[in-house]
């Protein structure tokens, strides 16, 4: 039986991601503004920042890499099969699924969206050497530009909505650290002490971003 090296799957609606589709777009505006200013066919990122930035999708590959593959008409989040439909309903634009049926099926995925290109733009802070080499040569050896400073700049100047976020986490540490500090006593344990503080901030996030996901939060 042959098995999918990759697949695209639909498992639920899209759900409300950190910021508004406006916000994503302007985002991708800039990234495209580069993309244009540095001659490139594509750009494939690795880091978990950059592909949240850019998707909205946070992810924890436990070993399996991703990516988001932006060109000048699409953005596609690039996942593990293990995932699911988890990273197609948590991030804006498409979604596509590498399978763990055969090696290097992410480097399939990758090669599926952007066919031949002649100068790519990648992350080298984030990129393993393995990984930079196997994506070079699977992409036939392509001239590759390191975009990590022009997205760090981009992700530099924050907008209204990111400022509204950065101030509710500054809240919502705030009620945490007063919770932990009504725990501090002699004999106290500072595993109980910190359990006092996240749960208080965990209570917090479900209370005034009731539409996020609390994962990742250890």
């Amino acid at each position: 039986m042959k098995r999918s090296n990759f697949f695209q799957f639909t498992n639920g609606s899209k759900v409300p991601l950190p910021f508004s589709d406006k916000e994503y777009e302007n985002r991708l505006k800039g990234l495209r503004k580069i993309i244009t200013e540095k001659n490139l066919d594509a750009v494939i990122l690795t880091s978990v920042q950059n592909v949240a930035y850019y998707s909205g999708f946070l992810y924890c590959s436990f070993g399996r890499p991703y990516a988001c593959v932006v060109t000048d008409k699409r953005n596609i989040v690039v996942s593990a099969n293990i995932d699911a439909g988890q990273p197609g309903r948590r991030c804006y634009g498409e979604n596509l699924i590498y399978t763990d049926w055969e090696r290097d099926n992410y480097f399939k995925a990758i090669i599926s969206l952007v066919k031949k290109v002649k100068k790519i733009g990648i992350e080298k802070d984030h990129l393993t050497m393995e990984r930079y080499q196997n994506l070079k040569d699977s992409l036939g050896n392509p001239e590759i530009i390191d975009i990590s400073p022009s997205t760090m700049l981009q992700r530099m100047i924050k907008s209204e909505e990111e400022i509204a976020l950065i101030k509710s986490g500054a809240k919502i540490a705030d009620i945490g650290g007063e919770a932990l500090v009504k725990e501090i006593k002699v004999g106290a344990s500072e595993i109980d002490i910190a359990m006092a503080g996240r749960d208080a901030m965990e209570k917090a996030i479900a209370k005034y971003h009731p539409n996020s996901e609390l994962r990742d939060t250890w």
